[in-house]
């Protein structure tokens, strides 16, 4: 029986791999990172590369912990990877740079049915970032799961426009895109159109998926990065949007007849550095575990409030630095097993 089943975001949850701090830097500056992480930077020369300072590892690798430890009390399997060394240079004949951190599974690595899907990132820091989980999905292939890898992108300098707006900042030349621009509804798989995932991407996505899924490629939803401080699944019929990227023109056309829970305005937590790698609104960065029942930031008093109100169970918990390192709980967890079939929620 194949340890990877899982269909939607919200089903119950039984086993889940948790990132870690291992190692984590910030990589040589290069063309993709300028693209789709400091766009907005006048001077390269600003970025600062390198380890992540002590601090901010050691106290977030303990909430790491922390967080396993909470999923384990609920009945949850947890899994972590091991640790690896970001500062070797991985090089191909068009590029090379050193590696990122392997903190967000989310980001690389997507589960759908019974399938395990190694995607192709966007940032060429990130190019070998399945190595970190290669004894795990070993482990599921062995299971009967379906372990694929996306072919990888080239990712050439004609593949960025640094300059260019939000939203052309990654080229259709080849597929590209993060699993973090992905959620799971059913048979219905919402793929974010933006600067870390393209038109190609979901093309070859529903390739994949074959007939049984319908992969919807939205453009115009949120043009950065990745979705899940947009669009959350709740439960079925219910979501939580953000009310600065999610309008009615803009909302995918098969959740319009869904309950929205609007986000209230955030608490603003924080960061460490000259540049965050998150908005305010990683504070809605949310991990389901039932439907109706989800791990929130504990210092997101009104998002809270506003959940309770529309009969959502919260479960309160802290990644103190997650504007800093670009991840809340749904980032930096990958789900991989939930009870439930698939099924149509249109």
């Amino acid at each position: 029986m194949s340890l990877v089943d899982v269909h939607t975001e919200w089903d119950p949850l039984e086993e889940i791999i948790v990132g870690t701090m291992a190692g984590a830097r910030v990589p040589i500056v290069d063309r993709s990172l300028l693209a789709v992480e400091f766009a907005d930077m006048d001077d390269p020369q600003q970025i600062p590369t390198g380890p992540f300072p002590g601090h901010v590892v050691e106290q977030t690798e303990a909430e790491l912990t922390e967080l396993t430890d909470l999923l384990t009390s609920l009945g949850v399997s947890v899994r972590r990877p091991g640790g690896r060394d970001h500062k070797s240079i991985v090089s191909t004949p068009d590029w090379s740079v050193d590696g990122f951190y392997d903190y967000c599974p989310r980001d690389g690595f997507l589960a759908v049915g019974s399938s395990i899907i190694e995607t192709p990132m966007v940032l060429r820091s990130r190019f070998l970032e399945g190595f970190a989980y290669k004894d795990l999905f070993m482990e599921y292939f062995e299971s009967g799961a379906r372990w694929l890898s996306a072919p990888k992108p080239q990712l050439t300098d004609e593949m960025y426009e640094p300059t260019a707006p939000p939203g052309q900042r990654l080229r259709d030349l080849e597929p590209a895109f993060d699993a973090a621009n992905i959620l799971r509804f059913g048979t219905d798989v919402l793929y974010q159109v933006s600067d870390s995932g393209n038109m190609r991407g979901a093309r070859w996505l529903q390739s994949v998926l074959g007939e049984q899924y319908t992969v919807h490629a939205c453009e115009g939803l949120y043009t950065s990065t990745h979705i899940d401080s947009t669009i959350v699944p709740l439960r079925p019929g219910l979501v939580l949007v953000n009310p600065a990227r999610v309008n009615d023109d803009n909302m995918p056309a098969f959740l319009r007849g869904w309950d929205r829970v609007v986000c209230p305005e955030l608490v603003d937590m924080g960061f460490v550095g000259e540049h965050p790698r998150s908005s305010v609104w990683i504070g809605m960065n949310l991990l389901v575990i039932a439907p109706g029942k989800a791990i929130v930031d504990k210092r997101q008093p009104e998002l809270i409030r506003e959940l309770e109100r529309h009969g959502v169970e919260v479960i309160p918990a802290q990644l103190t630095h997650s504007r800093t390192l670009g991840g809340g709980f749904h980032c930096v967890t990958l789900d991989v097993r939930r009870t439930g079939t698939l099924a149509s929620y249109r």
